[in-house]
C-alpha cells in the first residue's frame, strides 16, 4: 500500500502549529502523509491554502515517520498576527 507523497513549497498551518520553546521563534507541524520541503530556505507561511502571506519561515527539521511528516520551521519575519 503506497503513502500520499507532495514536494510543498509553502508552509500551511491551518492554525494547528505549536510553540516549541517559548523564547523562540521555533514551530512545530505535523501533516498526515509525507511532505518534503526545502530545508533552510526562506519559505511563504500562510494560514490556509488560499489566504494571504502572512510571513516567511525557514523548515529546520523534517521527520518522516509513520506516514506522517513532523515539520520544525523558525518564524522569520510575521506581516501580521491574525
Amino acid at each position: 500500500m503506497s503513502t500520499p507523497f507532495s514536494m510543498e513549497w509553502i508552509i500551511i498551518t491551518e492554525g494547528k502549529e505549536n510553540r516549541v520553546n517559548e523564547d523562540d521563534n521555533l514551530f512545530e507541524l505535523r501533516y498526515e502523509g509525507y511532505k518534503l520541503f526545502p530545508l533552510n530556505e526562506l519559505l511563504e507561511l500562510r494560514k490556509y491554502p488560499f489566504s494571504k502571506q502572512t510571513g516567511y519561515a525557514v523548515i529546520e527539521e523534517l521527520v518522516l515517520k509513520e506516514q506522517s511528516t513532523l515539520c520544525k520551521y523558525r518564524l522569520i519575519s510575521l506581516h501580521t498576527v491574525n
